[in-house]
């Protein structure tokens, strides 16, 4: 289900600076002596991720046909304690032959103790000839490549009912100022709201604001500022950051914008993310601003297409035609070198794999060799399309990439208190604090 995607991604990634804690000062070599034990004549590689449930039964079955006809028994564990136990199992000597890793960060920690491998050639070669380089980069580690991209997503979609629009007489806007515009003709027509969105998560409550201020950063300061910005070279309080939060509040602190269907701006923080689509499918909202995977919660019946109920266009760039986009997705990474893990290496970076798992339903890949018919969901075949296009620009989530202190933490918090009304520079200060001392 969508929403277990979100929390596969989203559950570890506090958790990174305990790993961290793990990790440090280690010793330790790095690999294992697993995948290539003979188990009835098969030789057996173990994978270790995040994904469980009915996503990893699907990843499973993704493989299933390709481990028997080539004699590997690949034994999968997934765990929501992911980076915690693969910490302590790397540190004692003990770490599975191949790990699916949902942070580019956490897997460039590994890779900086020397638990990881350096990839194989042939998934080197995969991985040039069938990802993007920005992708290349995320498996990259002090000039050597460790792993190969896996599965990917893109955010920054825009919900709305095509038959609304065509109602009020609006078009799919094609610059961010065009969007500004849109909000007020459909506030004027209707006279309420154009906009609903929920922060609400549980414990991870305060997420999805993060998401709207990565999606304007990118598109306002550009690709080397949000470089920047990640690591801290431009700070929180720098203005370029300030000025993605003042266009975001410009949606999401006016009353007159939000919050259509469940009250005021402050409702925002109380309203479940999921709880968005039911209202955008019942008219009690024109627009919200969620990844691919709200699909997944729209009434049964809704039909999500171009001409349907419901369909999404991509938040657009300062002028028509930019392509920058941010996204999620996992780096696979080795502990093992043996020839059978090396082999599922090569199959799990092939277009092969990506077709076979995608073909499977609720998921895409950034693998240029992946036909986009064989995605289930038209939202996923339109992220597909937008994950292959050599124009795009994408860039991996920023709160994935900082440290969990701040990306999982001080960065949540202060979208929470954003919205119940401490100041703009109040909050980019907040958060700031919570960057490690260099």
């Amino acid at each position: 289900m969508a929403l277990s995607q979100r929390y596969r991604r989203l559950a570890p990634v506090a958790l990174l600076g305990a790993a961290g804690m793990a990790l440090a000062g280690c010793g330790a070599p790095g690999g294992s002596d697993g995948g290539g034990g003979d188990e009835g004549g098969s030789s057996t590689v173990t994978i270790y991720g995040t994904i469980v449930d009915s996503e990893a039964e699907l990843l499973q079955e993704s493989w299933a046909g390709w481990a028997e006809e080539n004699d590997i028994e690949i034994k999968y564990e997934g765990s929501q304690d992911f980076e915690t136990q693969l910490g302590t199992r790397a540190q004692g000597g003990n770490p599975p032959d191949i790990a699916i890793f949902p942070q580019p960060g956490l897997f460039a920690d590994f890779a900086a103790r020397d638990f990881l491998k350096p990839a194989p050639e042939e998934v080197e070669s995969n991985a040039n000839e069938y990802w993007t380089e920005d992708w290349v980069n995320y498996g990259t580690y002090d000039g050597t490549f460790y792993g190969a991209p896996l599965m990917a997503n893109v955010k920054g979609w825009i919900w709305y009912s095509p038959a609304k629009f065509t109602e009020w007489g609006v078009e799919v806007p094609a610059t961010l100022d065009e969007m500004t515009a849109l909000t007020e003709s459909i506030q004027a027509a209707t006279g309420t709201p154009a906009w609903c969105a929920g922060f609400e998560s549980g414990t991870a409550t305060g997420w999805p604001g993060t998401d709207w201020i990565e999606d304007y950063v990118l598109r306002q300061a550009g690709p080397e500022v949000y470089d920047q910005w990640v690591t801290n070279e431009v700070a929180f309080t720098d203005t370029q950051i300030k000025t993605a939060f003042d266009s975001v509040g410009a949606v999401l602190l006016d009353p007159a914008n939000v919050n259509a269907g469940f009250g005021d701006v402050r409702s925002i923080n109380s309203t479940a993310f999921g709880d968005v689509a039911p209202a955008l499918a019942s008219g009690e909202c024109a627009l919200t601003h969620q990844a691919s995977f709200l699909s997944g919660f729209f009434p049964e019946g809704t039909t999500i297409a171009e001409d349907g109920d419901i369909w999404a266009f991509m938040l657009p760039g300062e002028s028509a035609g930019d392509s920058a986009v941010t996204g999620a997705g996992e780096i696979v990474g080795a502990f093992s070198d043996s020839e059978a893990t090396q082999k599922v290496l090569a199959y799990l970076s092939s277009p092969e794999w990506a077709n076979s798992r995608v073909s499977l339903g609720g998921v895409t890949s950034a693998n240029n060799g992946l036909d986009p018919a064989n995605a289930q969901d038209p939202i996923l075949q339109e992220t597909i399309k937008i994950l292959q296009d050599p124009e795009t620009t994408f860039r991996f989530d920023a709160s994935d990439l900082m440290p969990g202190a701040v990306g999982a933490g001080t960065f949540w918090k202060g979208m929470v208190a954003w919205v119940n009304g401490t100041s703009t520079d109040e909050v980019l200060e907040q958060i700031e604090t919570g960057w490690p001392d260099s």
